[in-house]
């Protein structure tokens, strides 16, 4: 069976759980065959052997029923670099991605990254902020590992300490800037959101409690201890968490200045607290 019609195959497999279908069988297939997209549809009449052609179904398989696909790669991008992921940390998204980008306008000196999962926001900061010490918390041993793995193949283990820790405990060395992707989805929405994120990312990363706001509460407590003086707190949130999140960050901190910022789609996407 040729290359041409293996993609066929899966893209009727696929239809039914992704718009992507067309797109999503041909990186699996390019991933299988280890070539690039354009070199696989430039010869679709290549004929993978007997155990790609295994493999490969194995992954449409797998995909069919809204395994999610980075998991199934390995990897996904974010920031502009490959990262590293597997179903012990939440699969980095682009919004997120604004997250890093208000980081770095700030060039902060030194930078506490709360829950950490697969680093992706320590070892970006760490990349673009060469001259700044950056802390990585995680309580998950294994998502700390991946983390771990994904500052080596950027080759930033040098400038990112990582600490086994949930939220600020231990306490890291005092810092300019707290930085968290925390879970924020309330406990009775999580049986909602789709199967590909509810059946097979980490619930830990996910459930934020009753309002969602668990964490973020924990991390409010636990800031004054840690930031330096004039500090600052960069929080992702829920796209419908704006109002109640500011509400609560001026009663820690009554004297602060508060903003939400949207995401690319305008959406509430971080808070952030300016002490």
């Amino acid at each position: 069976m040729t290359a041409g019609q293996l993609l066929e195959q899966a893209f009727a497999s696929l239809r039914p759980v992704t718009e992507a279908a067309r797109l999503e069988a041909e990186v699996l297939l390019a991933h299988v065959l280890q070539v690039s997209r354009a070199a696989l549809l430039a010869h679709p009449e290549r004929v993978p052997s007997a155990r790609q052609l295994s493999h490969y179904r194995n992954l449409v398989r797998r995909r069919a029923v809204d395994y999610p696909l980075p998991y199934l790669l390995g990897y996904v991008e974010f920031y502009g670099l490959k990262f590293e992921v597997s179903p012990e940390v939440l699969i980095p998204r682009p919004e997120t991605e604004t997250l890093v980008d208000l980081v770095l306008a700030c060039q902060p000196g030194t930078v506490v990254d709360v829950g950490a999962g697969s680093g992706c926001i320590a070892v970006s900061l760490a990349l673009h902020l060469p001259d700044a010490t950056i802390y990585a918390i995680e309580i998950s041993p294994a998502a700390l590992a991946v983390a771990q793995r994904n500052a080596e193949r950027h080759r930033v283990t040098d400038r990112v300490q990582f600490i086994v820790g949930d939220v600020l405990a231990p306490r890291p060395a005092p810092v300019d800037l707290i930085v968290s992707n925390p879970p924020y989805v309330p406990t009775g929405e999580c049986a909602q959101l789709p199967p590909s994120i509810r059946d097979y990312e980490p619930r830990l990363a996910l459930d934020g409690g009753v309002d969602g706001l668990d964490v973020i509460h924990r991390l409010f407590l636990d800031a004054p201890g840690v930031l330096n003086a004039g500090g600052k707190l960069l929080i992702e949130i829920g796209a419908e968490q704006g109002e109640a999140v500011t509400q609560l960050a001026y009663i820690y901190f009554p004297g602060a200045t508060v903003r939400v910022h949207p995401d690319l789609a305008g959406r509430d996407r971080v808070l952030e607290v300016q002490t």
